[in-house]
Order: C-alpha cells, then sequence, then structure tokens
C-alpha cells in the first residue's frame, strides 16, 4: 500500500500502487515497476518468521490479558515516523512486537509487562567500529555503558547490523543490512565487543552498521547509522 501526500495535487507518494513502487532518494522523488522479490526460506528467515509467529500468538493469550492496557498506553505516549516522516502512532501490539522481536534475536526470553518509562531511548553517541580484522572476519566495536539512560530502566544491549560491503567510493548506503550480534551494554560491563561479519569483506571496501539500543525493560532506540569504516590491508 502506497501512502500518499496531498497538496496541489498529489505531491508525495510512497510504497506501491498497481505494480508500480513511489519512493525518494536523495535526487528526489521516484517511480520504478515492482518487482516480486525472492523467498530463499533462509535459515535467519525461517528463524524471524518463528519469532514472530509466537510473539502474535502470545499477545492474544490469557497471559497478555494484565499487560495489554499497559502496551496500548505505552504506544500512545509514543511518536513514530511513517516513510513520509509523518507523525504517527504504532499500536500497542505494534510495541510489543517491536520491542520482543529484537529481545529474542538476541536470544534473550520475551517480555511480557509494557516499559514504565514512555519514550524511547537516545542512540549511544559513544557507539563507534574501532578495528576491522580481515583474516577472522570480525569487527569491533566499542560503546558508553554508562550512559543518559534512566538507573531504573539502564542499558542491556546495542544490537548491531552491518551493510553489504560496497567500493570505497560509495558515500551513501541504504541497505541490505544483515544482523550480526549483540555488544553487553549493562553497566560494568567491558562496553566492547568483537563481532562476527554478516557479510564477508576485502580490502579496498566500505562498510556501514546499524545500531539499535535496547534496555532492561524492553524499550527499543530507533535505528541510527555508524560512520562508514574504510576496509584497509592489515600491517
Amino acid at each position: 500500500m502506497a501512502l500518499a501526500k496531498y497538496g496541489g495535487g498529489i505531491i508525495q507518494l510512497s510504497g506501491s500502487i498497481a505494480g508500480n513502487v513511489f519512493a525518494r532518494n536523495k535526487m528526489g522523488n521516484y517511480v520504478r515497476p515492482r518487482t516480486k522479490p525472492v523467498n530463499p526460506h533462509s535459515s535467519r528467515q525461517e528463524s524471524a518468521r518463528t519469532i514472530m509467529s509466537y510473539l502474535a500468538e502470545l499477545w492474544h493469550t490469557s497471559a497478555m490479558a494484565a499487560h495489554r492496557g499497559n502496551w496500548e498506553n505505552y504506544a500512545a505516549a509514543i511518536g513514530m515516523k511513517n516513510r513520509l516522516a509523518e507523525a504517527i502512532h504504532l499500536t500497542g501490539y505494534n510495541h510489543f512486537i517491536r520491542s520482543n522481536c529484537a529481545q529474542m534475536c538476541m536470544g534473550e526470553t520475551e517480555i511480557v509487562a509494557a516499559p514504565t518509562i514512555q519514550s524511547l531511548p537516545e542512540k549511544d553517541p559513544l557507539l563507534v567500529c574501532t578495528e576491522e580484522d580481515i583474516a577472522g572476519q570480525t569487527f569491533t566495536f566499542t560503546c558508553d555503558v554508562n550512559g543518559w539512560v534512566p538507573d531504573n530502566d539502564p542499558k542491556f544491549g546495542i544490537m548491531i547490523a552491518q551493510g553489504q560491503p560496497k567500493l570505497a567510493s560509495r558515500n551513501t548506503f541504504h541497505g541490505p543490512w544483515r544482523y550480526m550480534d549483540f555488544i553487553d551494554a549493562i553497566e560494568g560491563a567491558a562496553g566492547t565487543g568483537t563481532l562476527a561479519a554478516s557479510f564477508d569483506f576485502v580490502v579496498d571496501q566500505k562498510v556501514w552498521f546499524l545500531a539499535r539500543l535496547i534496555t532492561v525493560a524492553g524499550r527499543l532506540s530507533e535505528p541510527w547509522q555508524l560512520d562508514p569504516r574504510d576496509i584497509v590491508a592489515d600491517v
């Protein structure tokens, strides 16, 4: 479904209508034919579907009866942005799925109680990729384990996704992304993590990373991009 913004007619579209995809990049608005994506049934894809299915069923169980209203209150307090950069509010169900998909992707147990702090956490301004190892195909990151997140809902971890490596001359990147792992960001932790690359990389490439911060209570930040890492020869 496409989103339309009306002015003196339609001034912006985002999405698909009748086989056409409407979108925008740094050069402006564009339209292209819609293509049917392939379905490789990869292990990552199947794992994500299993998590989504499990959480969707859990939402409707009696175990969630005492919590659904709190998730709705949490959702009502949080403004998000759609593809046209307009403010919208998701449902409690949306936020329950959003937070817990991240939680379970990290290998943790789902969180049934809604967060009591009704805001999204901010990004970690100190998160940076400090090193790459071509031979081992790993990246090392450092983060701030004593950030602004309140003491009653401290940081839990920072999830990192790697972008597909591109030529060093590339200046922008918008995907595809593939989840790597998370950095333990609880106070007292080392605040560093060496993560296995999710896409192979070589010398003279540039790699971008996408991060999300999740708190102990399950509040999940908006994604943000890290500065790209230029891959140089090991010395």
